[in-house]
């Protein structure tokens, strides 16, 4: 009932006509304003098709195909010597273009219009070849006039030859502005996107050829995608858009049974937009992009019946080696201007976002078919307040990835990233800045060697998030441990690995060393305040029996000083301990030698130099000579009461040798669990004091409870100590 073909004139001249030759010369045709309502039914078949009468088979049919087979023999020679088509209209309205689509869904429209097309010297005789037709071809390609969409329309304009055997083009091609997102019916059930709008455009060179071993295609020009924007199917928010991409000097060359190559001079990317949102379950928008494919009409019964299934006379694609592109590329240089990428992270609460912006740099020559890298520059802004820089070198080619880059990032404000801190850490952040300078290298092999360093400023935490999926390590502690007196924190996250182990994943890497970090926070907190080191920071060692720190607990207080300085957010506890047991014979040692030493200090203060008893007085007098110490030992034991002490026949305390004089006054030296308690209490009152010698407030230093060691605890090779603890209050 509708017109299918209009037309308003065709007009023929000069036409000879030869039966008996097989043979038709046209001189002249032209045809003005014809239109064609091309249609595709939800059958498959063209309106066209339903012009047909279909014949019934007939039992002269043998002879006719014989007679056909012999007319093969001698096909006819047509020529035209001269075509034009003025204002031609094709009308497509395409039922099957969305696979999948409802019944009563509107079919795919779109018209070609403004049609002009020249033809000279056209011959065809079978499949001998003859020289080729010249053909111009000018027309508008756009969305059918009835639709709300009838303002988009690109131009395509073609001069150059067309050979039919075998059918062959080759000349110019100009399109511009060509409505990419009305063929989007064709591809949508490849990936879940909506191109709401894109702009495609050549000008250059082309040639064609279908061969019997596969298609020959050449290109040589420039090309370019404009005015692009893509969203996402459901919510439809955008989720990729860009201003221009140019690719200039495009040279493209596929031979049958070959690899395909490509090969550009220069690409520009201006004003491009990329969303990047991770979704409320936790996936990334970018894994749902990629649609199952829909099997072909045809391929199930096929596929059930393998032997109807005609095969292809197209040659076989050429195999690329294992784990190389399908195709060979070349490109000159690429540049980047002005882009923007937009980062939504809904998995967190509250939502997080931040943006990538002044996106702008470039990347050097590469090849598909080496692994020498193009030299990477790129500057930009994150989040709008940290300098982003990324150079170094790049194959995006090679497989494995050719790489060896470094990135930094500076100055990058922490408290918008306190949805992450509040999951993960438990605490909120309230200000900071996060420096990065990372370098990634990847061998030929696959093995990647990465080395991230990461500063923190003054990183402060906020209030406490309850969190089920916060960390029970301590965090507030380890990052006082890591901050140094500045409140910086830096730290390096070394990682390497082979990229062909499928279970290597760069990102838990990392995230292992940071759950190691808040681990030795907990075990080994002296370990981080080391550096590193191997010291045990966390014991001062004493001289036995004594409150005396010898030189190893020295040593571990300059340090344990200078750590403390450097982090004034930490508090230590201070504990002191002794061992009754092993500690005793060292304990009476000590204390027979502190009355000996009070006992020359009195003979220093009797004596005529009051130097010396200054001297004395403050400690410093070194120790007594041996008959110095025999002489003060006897004049303690005579002052000493002591049981059943040796007398003579007189009564008077007789001498005795010195070592049974010391053994006679150590029995009356209390050794008990409050004398060894005062010892350690003592050992606890002298690290305490040399912390605060060394510059330390004493509102950071605690001393706590002494501690006794239970005979036969811990480990066996025990010696006298104080046992030091952190904590952030």
């Amino acid at each position: 009932g509708a017109d299918a073909v209009l037309v308003k004139q065709v007009s023929l001249a000069d036409v000879q006509l030869d039966l008996a030759g097989k043979s038709v010369v046209l001189g002249s045709v032209s045809l003005s304003q014809p239109a064609i309502s091309l249609a595709r039914e939800r059958d498959g078949r063209l309106n066209l098709q339903r012009w047909l009468v279909p014949q019934a088979p007939s039992a002269a049919a043998p002879a006719q195909a014989a007679s056909a087979s012999h007319a093969a023999e001698s096909p006819w020679r047509v020529r035209l010597k001269d075509m034009l088509v003025e204002g031609g209209q094709l009308r497509v309205a395409d039922a099957l273009a969305r696979t999948g689509a409802a019944p009563d869904a509107e079919p795919l429209r779109f018209e070609v219009s403004k049609l002009r097309i020249g033809v000279q010297g056209l011959q065809w005789q079978g499949e001998r070849s003859l020289p080729p037709a010249r053909v111009q071809l000018a027309a508008r390609v756009g969305a059918a006039a009835t639709t709300r969409e009838a303002a988009a329309f690109g131009e395509v304009d073609w001069k150059g030859q067309v050979g039919l055997a075998p059918l062959s083009a080759s000349g110019s091609l100009r399109v511009e502005r060509f409505p990419v997102q009305l063929f989007e019916p064709y591809f949508a059930d490849r990936v879940a996107l909506r191109v709401v709008r894109a702009e495609a455009g050549y000008n250059g060179k082309l040639g064609l050829r279908l061969l019997p071993a596969g298609p020959e295609l050449s290109l040589a020009g420039d090309a370019q995608l404009g005015s692009v924007n893509v969203n996402a199917v459901g919510t439809g928010e955008e989720l990729l858009s860009w201003q221009s991409f140019k690719l200039a000097g495009v040279k493209f060359a596929m031979q049958p049974g070959g690899r395909p190559k490509l090969e550009i001079g220069e690409a520009a990317l201006d004003d491009f937009y990329s969303r990047l949102v991770v979704t409320e379950q936790g996936r990334f928008n970018l894994q749902d992009v990629a649609a199952a494919p829909v099997a072909p009409a045809g391929a199930a019964s096929a596929a059930a019946d393998p032997a109807s299934a005609a095969p292809a006379t197209a040659a076989p694609a050429a195999s690329a080696p294992p784990g190389a592109l399908p195709l060979e590329i070349q490109v000159g240089a690429t540049r980047l201007t002005n882009g923007k990428v937009d980062f939504s992270d809904h998995f967190v609460r509250p939502n997080f976002r931040a943006a990538l912006t002044e996106l702008n740099g470039q990347l050097g020559p590469f090849r598909s078919d080496t692994r020498e890298m193009a030299t990477l520059a790129l500057r930009g802004r994150a989040a709008g307040t940290a300098l982003l820089e990324i150079s170094g070198q790049l194959n995006p080619t090679a497989r494995p990835l050719a790489l060896d880059i470094n990135a930094k990032a500076t100055d990058l404000e922490l408290a918008p990233l306190s949805p992450y801190a509040g999951k993960y850490a438990g605490y909120a952040i309230e200000r900071g800045k996060l420096s990065m300078d990372v370098s990634y290298r990847i061998d030929a092999d696959g093995k990647l060697d990465a080395k991230n360093q990461v500063v923190l400023n003054q990183l402060t935490f906020g209030e406490k998030i309850a969190s089920p999926d916060a960390t029970k390590l301590p965090v507030l502690l380890a990052v006082a441990l890591l901050k140094d007196r500045n409140g910086v924190i830096d730290i390096n996250l070394p990682v390497s690995g082979s990229l062909n182990d499928p279970q290597f994943s760069v990102g838990g890497i990392i995230w292992k060393v940071i759950l190691n970090l808040l681990s030795k926070a907990l075990t080994a907190p002296f370990a981080l305040l080391a550096g590193g080191g191997s010291d045990d920071l966390s014991v001062v060692e004493f001289r036995p029996g004594t409150a005396t720190i010898n030189a190893a607990g020295g040593s571990a207080i300059d340090k344990v000083a200078k750590a403390l300085t450097e982090r004034p957010a930490l508090k230590m506890t201070v504990t002191g301990a002794a061992d009754p047991a092993s500690e005793r014979e060292a304990f009476l040692g000590a204390a027979l030698d502190a009355r000996l030493a009070t006992e020359a200090r009195r003979d220093a203060q009797r004596s005529s130099s009051p130097a010396a008893a200054t001297a004395s007085a403050a400690g410093a007098s070194p120790a007594p000579a041996p008959e110095d110490r025999l002489r003060l030992l006897k004049q303690v034991y005579k002052e000493t009461e002591i049981p059943g002490k040796p007398r003579n026949a007189l009564g008077f305390a007789r001498d005795i040798p010195g070592p049974e004089m010391e053994a006679l006054l150590k029995s009356r030296i209390v050794v008990n669990d409050d004398a060894m308690r005062e010892l350690a209490l003592q050992r606890g009152i002298a690290v305490r004091d040399a912390l605060i010698a060394k510059g330390l407030p004493s509102e950071r230093l605690f001393l706590a409870a002494p501690k006794l060691r239970a005979s036969g605890q811990g480990e066996a090779a025990w010696t006298p100590r104080v046992q030091l603890s952190l904590s952030t209050n």
